[in-house]
């Protein structure tokens, strides 16, 4: 099963954390990354409309926001939603006081 994970998370809280646990934390995002996910930081995000195929519209900005701004995403595969879980419980935004959510992917 694929998955695609947002982190969440902001600058005090990651400088707030104990170093070793964030170094562990960056670790272990590279143990993800050698075993094939997919990661990256969050960049300035656009948004994209083309209403009923007239002419596509950009805008600059977010469409969604949240208490914590989006830090990076990844795409993961796992045997299940715990397996996702579990791999990233261990990430940077996970441990740094921020979120990470998953979303499976359906076919």
């Amino acid at each position: 099963m694929k998955f695609v994970t947002i982190g969440y998370g902001e600058r005090s809280g990651y400088d707030r954390t104990d170093p070793v646990i964030r170094d562990e934390a960056h670790a272990h995002d590279e143990r993800l990354r050698a075993a094939g996910a997919e990661m990256g930081i969050a960049g300035q995000p656009v948004q994209v409309r083309n209403p009923g195929a007239t002419g596509t519209v950009v805008d600059k900005g977010a469409f969604m926001t949240s208490a914590l701004p989006i830090a990076g995403f990844a795409l993961i595969e796992a045997d299940s939603l715990e397996e996702a879980v579990d791999m990233v419980a261990k990430t940077p935004c996970a441990v740094a006081h921020g979120v990470v959510e998953v979303w499976p992917l359906q076919d």
